[in-house]
């Protein structure tokens, strides 16, 4: 099955600008409809972060999908005591080593580690801070011919990126519509039936 890395988060004040322009309502929109448009689909893989995690376990639920099957979480051991609640409802779950007392460098070696996966074959960013720009040059770096949907509406870092991308079109917004966006930008028929 190929696998989608998903790089989502809501900005926080005091981590730079990328709160000033960002909508936590539509963030949350926006990965439930990529969460949505893929789940069984695809294989989704992320981050764990505390406020997309829920999402995502409550999602996989409603569906009646097994998480293992349809998501690979990674988290970082730097983190360890702090990781959301929702982390117990996964059975698949990726530790990586915490690189001694140094977020920044732990940081780093998580999403080396997640983002060489060989059958990652697309990237979606949506809202986020510095981590999801640090995200889109790794991800890139290792995947340049994979697809790369940088999510707008919802503002954050992934806003920023967006106007960076070549494939920005100034003329031609993306909208809100976020099921219409994914199911074209990832090329899944909503027809197609989940297959776990």
């Amino acid at each position: 099955m190929n696998e989608v890395f998903l790089s989502a988060s809501v900005p926080v004040k005091g981590r730079g600008d990328f709160y000033k322009d960002a909508d936590p309502y539509l963030i949350q929109f926006a990965v439930r409809e990529f969460v949505l448009a893929i789940l069984g689909r695809q294989k989704i893989v992320f981050g764990g972060h505390p406020a997309i995690t829920p999402m995502i376990v409550n999602i996989c639920k409603d569906l009646g999908l097994n998480f293992t099957d349809c998501v690979l979480l990674y988290q970082s051991k730097y983190f360890a005591g702090q990781y959301p609640e929702a982390n117990a409802k996964f059975s698949n779950i990726i530790y990586t080593d915490a690189v001694d007392n140094d977020r920044k460098a732990s940081l780093i070696r998580m999403r080396e580690e997640m983002l060489s996966r060989s059958n990652l074959t697309a990237a979606i960013f949506i809202g986020g801070m510095e981590g999801v720009l640090e995200e889109y040059e790794l991800f890139t770096r290792l995947h340049p011919d994979a697809a790369i949907l940088a999510v707008t509406a919802p503002g954050g870092a992934a806003k920023q990126l967006a106007e960076r991308l070549p494939t920005y079109n100034t003329e031609e917004p993306q909208g809100m519509d976020f099921a219409r966006l994914f199911y074209n930008g990832l090329k899944i028929d909503p027809r197609e039936q989940r297959k776990v």
